[in-house]
């Protein structure tokens, strides 16, 4: 799916479904530069799609990730034993070099689904790593990255400028191209999930010269303003529900039960099919969000409250 002579989308094809997990794909004079990994269990699919537009995976010298949370980095490792230098938040740069710690956190939420879901993560050998620091900027051949650090979805989270194009990550929000209606969400996957970080990092992303947006999830999109403003108004509606919900005190599971029914709800409204909410869920899984959400509640809320 090339969107101009310079990028292509690349869909990863995750659990079989289509427009849920992208990695973007810069040719340039040396090489092949990849704007995330993906996850391990679609490693086949990025060599399938590479080997479709005539390249060879030996070909990717850079692979710049948004962060490190599994659906965006976990092949990185792998990419790395093909040659390629990866770069990513200084913050998440220890989780590369030795990703136990995630690895361990990862199969606390999905248990006996981590092979299925994500499949294998390598660490990253340190010759091939970059940390980096916002405001860096990363020239690769002809081509000149700015990085940008936004806090909110993660706390090594960044966002990567190239001219008018933002490879957005989850900061963006997420979206499925082609999938009917305007409809966005966010994902909240504990235990970085912080509503003011969030806003900011909009704000930032607000205050530059952009006509394109790229999240991971999923495409290209050209509305910047509305996909903007449309992340901000959906912290407002979440921090609504939050605000109305979580005091009542419910279980663990009732409340990721009254989250999914309250996502579904408000995506039908909008005229949103319920095969485009499969899609949404699994690009996004709205109970992972309810845990993140009780999580940011429990760790500043409650505390502060206490206080």
């Amino acid at each position: 799916m090339p969107i101009s002579p310079e990028v292509t989308t690349l869909d990863l094809n995750f659990q079989n479904c289509k427009n849920t997990i992208a990695s973007y794909l810069i040719p340039y004079q040396n090489g092949l530069i990849l704007i995330e990994s993906g996850p391990g269990s679609t490693q086949l699919q990025l060599q399938k799609n590479l080997k479709e537009l005539g390249y060879d995976l030996k070909e990717i010298t850079h692979v710049l990730l948004t962060h490190i949370h599994l659906d965006h980095a976990g092949a990185a490792g792998w990419l790395a034993k093909h040659g390629a230098q990866i770069y990513v938040h200084e913050r998440g740069a220890p989780h590369m070099l030795d990703p136990s710690r995630l690895i361990a956190s990862a199969t606390r939420i999905y248990q006996d689904q981590m092979e299925n879901l994500w499949g294998d993560f390598l660490p990253v050998p340190d010759p091939q790593l970059t940390a980096l620091t916002d405001g860096a900027e990363i020239s690769i051949g002809s081509y000149n990255f700015k990085v940008l650090d936004t806090p909110g979805h993660a706390n090594h989270h960044m966002a990567f400028l190239l001219d008018d194009i933002c490879f957005s990550g989850d900061i963006g929000g997420v979206r499925i191209n082609g999938q009917g209606p305007r409809h966005l969400r966010i994902p909240m996957p504990p235990p970085e999930f912080h509503p003011p970080k969030w806003r900011k990092s909009i704000e930032r992303l607000q205050n530059e010269n952009i006509s394109k947006i790229a999240p991971t999830h999923f495409g290209f999109f050209d509305d910047v303003e509305w996909q903007l403003d449309a992340v901000l108004r959906e912290l407002d509606s979440v921090e609504e529900w939050m605000l109305n919900t979580v005091p009542l005190g419910l279980q663990a599971n009732e409340l990721r039960e009254n989250f999914v029914q309250w996502s579904s709800n408000r995506a039908k409204k909008l005229g949103v099919t319920e095969g485009s909410l499969d899609v949404f869920e699994i690009a996004n899984p709205s109970s992972i969000s309810a845990d993140g959400i009780k999580r940011y509640w429990e760790k500043y809320i409650n505390s502060e409250s206490s206080s």
